[in-house]
């Protein structure tokens, strides 16, 4: 009994810090603690289980055209101190999420970012980077893991819904956590060794640019947090970043003509 209660001990406090790494400025003030935040996620409860034809309604922020969509998959390669990480991204299970990513990544906003927060200690957890205020070398490293991606255009911060698709179902749903939604069932996308997926603070639809790799299976994570790729080549590159260490280059070389760009 020990060790298990150890063991949703320490998933407890990863989560927390997870969120907390995906919070912008305003909301670390608001979010004082690991245990805290990992709490108000996890521990939100619905009475009437809601139908994943009813999270995909027009009303929904991830079924408009106002944010750029992959359809179909497409290969990120992520240069760190000269080594390659080959990452397949799933449009079919994630459009707007694996689209966002692909965006940026030919936008160039992650190039040169820093990979703030690297876990493997009690166990292996997660690299985590993509956020643009790290791009430049005078930055503070205080506010790296606080910010995202800020739309020239509109010169405001893009967020993208969380998105999940339930294994089995024709569309993801959106906005909700499974257990909100009431969905018992497993994500199409998981978050097996390798996984690549979207860093938020504690609202659903937070996410912008941080992204992170899992260090190992984080089956705790699934249904929280919007799985949209796949390491397929250069894990052991990823085992080897250090908080700290820079994105050199990332770069589309596969499947950049399945992005959708916004309307």
């Amino acid at each position: 009994m020990r060790l298990k209660f150890s063991q949703f001990l320490v998933a407890f406090l990863l989560i927390g810090s997870l969120m907390l790494a995906g919070c912008n400025a305003q909301e670390v003030g608001s979010n004082a603690s690991p245990t805290s935040t990992a709490v108000a996620t996890t521990t939100s409860t619905t009475t009437e289980a809601t139908s994943v034809s009813e999270t995909t309604s027009e009303s929904t922020p991830g079924m408009t055209n106002s944010l750029p969509r992959l359809e179909g998959k497409a290969t990120v390669v992520i240069t760190v101190k000269g080594s390659p990480i080959t990452v397949e991204v799933d449009g079919t299970n994630a459009p707007i999420t694996a689209g966002n990513f692909v965006d940026l990544v030919q936008k160039g906003v992650y190039d040169g970012t820093v990979f703030h927060r690297v876990v493997r200690q009690p166990q292996p957890f997660v690299v985590q980077g993509g956020d643009p205020q790290s791009k430049d070398p005078k930055s503070s490293p205080q506010v790296w893991g606080t910010g995202g991606y800020v739309d020239p255009k509109t010169n405001t911060e893009r967020r993208i819904p969380l998105e999940i698709k339930p294994k089995g179902e024709a569309t993801p749903i959106y906005s909700k956590t499974f257990e909100s939604a009431g969905i018992t069932k497993p994500p199409e996308l998981q978050h097996k060794q390798g996984a690549v997926a979207m860093a938020r603070s504690q609202q659903p639809d937070s996410a912008s640019s941080q992204f992170y790799f899992a260090l190992a299976d984080l089956g705790f994570l699934d249904g929280n947090y919007a799985v949209f790729g796949q390491v397929t080549q250069g894990f052991d590159v990823v085992n080897k970043i250090q908080q700290g260490d820079r994105i050199d280059s990332a770069k589309v070389t596969q499947g950049a003509e399945n992005l959708k760009a916004a309307q």
